[in-house]
């Protein structure tokens, strides 16, 4: 997080917005300044742009990702968090990776064979195995589908305010130079 934050690049931050929001690239990419609240700290992607177009989903924005967001740039004509180089264009869909490899990562990378999916799959990892969040509050955080039908006939919450903990115990968790306990509750979930 310090390398992407010395950095001082459009893609920087959206790797950073990416890691702490734990969403899919094409989901940061594509975001727009009309889906941020950032008074609520809630960024809304609408169904079309899930991957499953079911329902919107809302997330919740840690005080990190909120750090992020307040440092960009807008620039007019152009509603992207993260602009590209083309006119009213976001940024490329290869940018991320493209930052990652110059870094050393990738499928070769002489770093480590690591993209900007599997900070998804890292943040699953975490959350399953340091914390004590719920099986189904992490698989929410990650908009995934509900498999069984019963179930997913039945739920009609997303779980907002226990992701809200979740996403603010994760931002804390990779970068706590801007730690924030939203309240004492929150330490029943760590180990």
């Amino acid at each position: 997080m310090a390398a992407l934050e010395n950095k001082k690049s459009i893609s920087a931050a959206a790797l950073q917005f990416l890691i702490f929001t734990a969403t899919r690239t094409s989901e940061v990419l594509n975001a727009t300044w009309d889906e941020i609240d950032l008074d609520q700290q809630v960024w809304t992607l609408p169904r079309v742009r899930m991957k499953n177009r079911k329902r919107e989903h809302r997330v919740p924005l840690s005080r990190q990702a909120i750090t992020v967001l307040r440092a960009l740039p807008r620039i007019k004509g152009n509603p992207y968090l993260f602009p590209g180089a083309r006119k009213g264009r976001p940024l490329s869909t290869m940018a991320l990776l493209q930052l990652m490899r110059k870094r050393g990562y990738g499928t070769k990378g002489e770093k480590g064979h690591y993209v900007p999916h599997g900070f998804r799959s890292s943040f699953r990892d975490w959350a399953g195995e340091v914390t004590h969040y719920p099986s189904d509050v992490v698989e929410m955080a990650l908009a995934h589908t509900i498999k069984n039908k019963v179930e997913a006939a039945y739920r009609r919450g997303d779980l907002f305010e226990k992701r809200r903990h979740l996403m603010q115990a994760w931002a804390n968790e990779i970068d706590p130079r801007l730690e924030l306990t939203l309240d004492p509750t929150e330490r029943k979930y760590n180990k």
